[in-house]
């Protein structure tokens, strides 16, 4: 069976900073144990990202659950003949 190699293309990322800047990140990755300047930023911002979208995404599920709560509260659909018998015998037993 023949082993399926993955196509992954890798893009570089390219910033400027001052030298004190990047001496203090240098440190922050050392004292990190991460293997060099590099993983430690790419793994920082990762986790940034990651963090970011998924606090976007809680608040767009957020919107879309008030939106759909208050157009039910608002604008209720007529009950179906199944719940509107179920209504009847709840009524029935309480009366």
């Amino acid at each position: 069976m023949a082993t399926e190699k993955k196509n992954t293309k890798n893009a570089r990322f390219d910033t400027r900073l001052p030298k004190e800047q990047k001496l203090f990140f240098e440190r922050a990755a050392r004292l990190g144990g991460y293997r060099n300047l590099t993983d430690f930023v790419v793994i920082a911002v990762q986790e940034k990202a990651k963090e970011i979208i998924s606090e976007r995404e809680r608040v767009v599920a957020s919107q879309k659950d008030s939106e759909l709560f208050f157009e039910a509260v608002l604008n209720p659909k007529t009950p179906n003949k199944d719940l509107s018998k179920a209504a009847d015998e709840f009524k029935a037993l309480f009366t």
